[in-house]
């Protein structure tokens, strides 16, 4: 069996991490086991099938994880993975607050790589909640609907914008950074861009 190729940027990246290089380095090896190919994208070891995006290897503060882009329709046979916020649709995580659990989780792990090439295979795509079913901030709401010019802007951007931007306002727990968070992006709305646009 030929070696399967690695990304030298996911080679680069892990050796810089200050924290989580054991446990990437097995997540990695884990995902190499499989068919998926190594990128590096989003400044993260990515792992695609036919150039798709299947699972992301992340690391945060207090665990690291497996980012599965179409975990919403995926078979949770251990009934570990895991939703980041009520907002978010399709991707699901495993959580891991160490190596040791990794290598005690490792049948698992595969498990649930193998069911994530299989959801890839199947072709089947999550179905994503239209913009009007989201919860609209009230202090958004109260800037569209104060501002003609602002809320035609708004109207006009495309559902994934508008859902960005509702999001990203809505996450804020007190009202005063909601209303600063709107401030922040009112020229960026008003040039018809999302949030990373620039």
């Amino acid at each position: 069996m030929n070696e399967k190729v690695t990304n030298a940027k996911v080679d680069t990246f892990i050796n810089n991490l200050e924290q989580w290089q054991d446990e990437f380095k097995f997540l990695r090896k884990l995902s190499l086991d499989t068919e998926l190919e190594e990128e590096f994208k989003w400044k993260h070891p990515c792992y695609t099938l036919n150039d798709k995006n299947v699972v992301i290897i992340q690391d945060f503060k207090h665990y690291c994880a497996l980012l599965f882009e179409k975990g919403a329709i995926m078979k949770d046979k251990y009934d570990t993975l895991v939703q980041q916020t009520k907002n978010v649709q399709a991707a699901r995580q495993l959580r891991f607050k160490d190596l040791a659990e990794i290598q005690t989780r490792e049948t698992e792990i595969a498990w649930y790589l193998e069911e994530a090439i299989r959801v890839e295979k199947s072709g089947k795509q999550v179905k994503m909640k239209n913009t009007d079913e989201y919860e609209m901030p009230e202090e958004l709401r109260q800037a569209l609907d104060n501002d003609e010019t602002l809320q035609t802007a708004f109207n006009n951007l495309t559902p994934g914008r508008q859902r960005q931007y509702m999001y990203y306002i809505g996450q804020a727990k007190r009202s005063e950074t909601r209303t600063q968070r709107i401030e922040k992006y009112k020229d960026q709305i008003l040039a018809g861009k999302g949030m990373n646009d620039k």
